[in-house]
């Protein structure tokens, strides 16, 4: 059951650790749709809800999630470690790194890396 949190006076729209695993553009749009409805800026997903060809880049699972949230200026948050995968590929460290520069799109290892970055 998702939760609604505000984080630093940011609503977010937290997601449990258990559900449907996340694989590709429809349910992004259901994802983002959901998050429009309840007023959410954030969407927090936990990593081990995303199927594991998000990891592979090649797929281009990951790139379509991640255009869906930033065309509808919803930032996404992918929570926990990752750090299998992004040993496994170098373009998708980099990837990663590109995200957590910005705006809209973050990778951080737990929640309380999230409010940090979250605070400003």
């Amino acid at each position: 059951m998702t939760t609604m949190e505000k984080i630093h006076g940011i609503p977010v729209l937290m997601y449990p650790a258990d559900g449907e695993i996340i694989g590709g553009e429809r349910d992004a749009l259901d994802l983002v749709g959901n998050a429009m409805y309840q007023g959410a800026a954030w969407v927090v997903i936990p990593a081990d809800r995303f199927d594991e060809s998000f990891f592979r880049l090649s797929t281009r699972v990951a790139g379509d999630i991640v255009q869906k949230f930033v065309n509808y200026r919803v930032g996404l948050a992918v929570v926990g470690d990752i750090s299998r995968h992004t040993e496994a590929s170098p373009a998708l460290r980099d990837f990663v790194r590109e995200c957590d520069r910005g705006t809209q799109t973050w990778f951080p290892a737990d929640l309380e890396e999230l409010r940090e970055r979250l605070r400003g």
